[in-house]
């Protein structure tokens, strides 16, 4: 997306990255885009967009991400400071959104206590059926020139507990900064 993010007159470049990156490049000459500010996410950037959305005058970028969650990086001040030896209080429109997220979070909560309840409830009853739940896997092999490596990405909305890499040729597996697999390696019966 193009947005003013940064309130100067002109649209920066927002990039949302395969590898969880969200960048801001700023044109500040006519040649090349610079790099202005960079955040890591955990998962692939599906979409990306700037706007003004949760308050009037702070603007923000939104990232929307593999597995459905919504992102949020925001220009609003997020420490306010008070003077010395003062208390800072919260404004009444502050109080009312933190009594309002309260109660829906009690809310939430009661209704995972209650979905948990029949869930268990027709997990044990005679006539229940098991299934093994679909689900869909975001995968990449892609080759890196650079090093004459592959590079395999697996994005699941779900915990990956075990991925198993079985080959008829030796392969050197290559730690990525990314990575937060433990590796083993086990060897194959050639039957």
């Amino acid at each position: 997306d193009s947005f003013d993010i940064l309130g100067d007159g002109v649209k920066e470049l927002l990039v949302g990255r395969d590898d969880g990156m969200i960048e801001i490049y700023n044109f500040e000459s006519a040649d090349d885009p610079v790099l202005r500010y960079d955040y890591a996410l955990s998962e692939s950037i599906a979409s990306i967009q700037g706007g003004c959305v949760g308050k009037d005058g702070y603007d923000e970028i939104l990232a929307a991400t593999y597995s459905g969650w919504l992102t949020g990086l925001t220009t609003e001040p997020v420490h306010r400071e008070g003077g010395s030896g003062e208390e800072l209080k919260l404004s009444q429109e502050m109080q009312s959104k933190i009594s309002s997220l309260r109660n829906e979070l009690e809310q939430l909560q009661i209704k995972v206590l209650q979905e948990r309840d029949k869930y268990q409830q027709s997990s044990q009853s005679s006539t229940a059926v098991s299934s093994v739940p679909a689900f869909s896997v975001n995968d990449k092999f892609t080759l890196n020139k650079d090093d004459a490596s592959y590079s395999l990405i697996l994005e699941v909305q779900a915990a990956i507990d075990n991925v198993l890499v079985q080959s008829d040729v030796p392969l050197d597996l290559l730690d990525v900064d990314k990575n937060s697999a433990v590796v083993s390696f086990s060897s194959c019966d050639s039957e």
